[in-house]
């Protein structure tokens, strides 16, 4: 049986044990604090008793990996073959911890980050395994919302991007690879921009909190549900999308500048 470990148990983690588990590794828990750790344990197996009952687990959970809890971080990673941090987004923090993992993990491991705007160069640049640790930013729960945001750093070589995109494929995530390090990455470049303007919408009194909620319940939030937005513009005019941007190009930018 393969081997998985979570290096932190917050919200993030806990997914993330919930990911590996179903997908039937063992999972290897680990967090500073023993307490949270506990309460980590008890909130994975829930979830993943939520799943069994939704019939969302992968021959009914009968190949449902073990979880285990870990005294130190050297034995949760011991025996893994992909290690996910998920501590606080701190990048010297994160480089600390990175490089405690990368001392005591098997040389053929990876190891992913779930730093959610941090680029990699910032805190993976000294560690001395640098090549086989990535950004793997998940969505928030990761086990209910796939997508993982891969971000190579400078010297991350297309090989070792396609071996993470192939371990978390197997483990039914959707990995999509960011072509270039930015703050925030994609996901959260989005969630900004949306949020962001939902704010100033409300700031100005153009419309309730309520109200917005609702445009984006009943509207938006059920059509990028099925599609994203260049396939949107592309289907929202009869020549596909260099129609749409011309008939309407001109207003996003006016609507842009203010």
């Amino acid at each position: 049986m393969k081997c998985a470990a979570i290096v932190g148990t917050g919200l993030i983690g806990r997914g993330w044990a919930v990911v590996f588990a179903r997908a039937g590794w063992a999972v290897h828990l680990w967090d500073h604090d023993p307490k949270a750790a506990r309460l980590a344990l008890a909130s994975v197996h829930t979830s993943l008793a939520d799943l069994k009952t939704a019939g969302m687990l992968p021959g009914g959970g009968a190949q449902m990996g073990d979880i285990h809890l870990c005294e130190t971080l050297a034995d949760a990673v011991a025996e893994a073959a992909y290690i996910q941090e998920c501590g606080p987004e701190n990048a010297e923090v994160k480089a600390a911890m990175i490089a405690e993992i990368d001392a005591a993990a098997r040389l053929e491991a990876l190891i992913g980050s779930s730093t959610s705007t941090i680029p990699g160069s910032q805190f993976l640049q000294a560690v001395a395994g640098r090549d086989r640790a990535m950004v793997a930013h998940p969505a928030n729960p990761p086990h209910l919302m796939p997508v993982v945001e891969l971000v190579p750093s400078g010297w991350h070589s297309s090989a070792i991007t396609q071996r993470f995109s192939e371990l978390l494929q197997s483990v039914g995530q959707v990995p999509v690879v960011v072509e270039k390090e930015i703050e925030g990455f994609v996901m959260n470049r989005l969630q900004t921009a949306v949020v962001n303007e939902a704010v100033a919408l409300v700031a100005r009194g153009v419309i309730s909190p309520e109200g917005l909620d609702a445009v984006m319940k009943h509207s938006l939030g059920l059509r990028w549900a099925l599609m994203g937005p260049f396939q949107t513009m592309d289907l929202n005019a009869p020549s596909g999308f260099y129609d749409y941007a011309s008939r309407f190009g001109a207003h996003y930018q006016s609507m842009g500048r203010g």
